[in-house]
């Protein structure tokens, strides 16, 4: 379902900056944050998710996150934008 979410997607962020920034002033559908990432960074997007009802996937690693966006590297939080 992750590789599949993410390519369908025609409009994603990257990164727990990125993300937070489009929870804050765009929509956001979706989003997905890696478990192995600290949960102190992600606390913040796990609250404004609950408070605005968005669905929060858990992926077990930022390198498996950061692969199914087709970077190099890992990634802690990705958001798919859009209606």
């Amino acid at each position: 379902m992750l590789h599949e979410s993410l390519q369908k997607a025609q409009k994603v962020v990257i990164g727990i900056k990125q993300t937070t920034r489009a929870l804050e002033s765009k929509e956001v559908r979706m989003v997905f944050l890696a478990q192995d990432a600290e949960a102190k960074l992600l606390k913040p997007i796990r609250e404004m998710c609950a408070a605005k009802g968005i669905p929060i996937e858990e992926v077990a690693t930022m390198k498996e996150l950061g692969k199914a966006c087709k970077i190099q590297v890992g990634a802690a939080a990705v958001a798919i934008l859009g209606g």
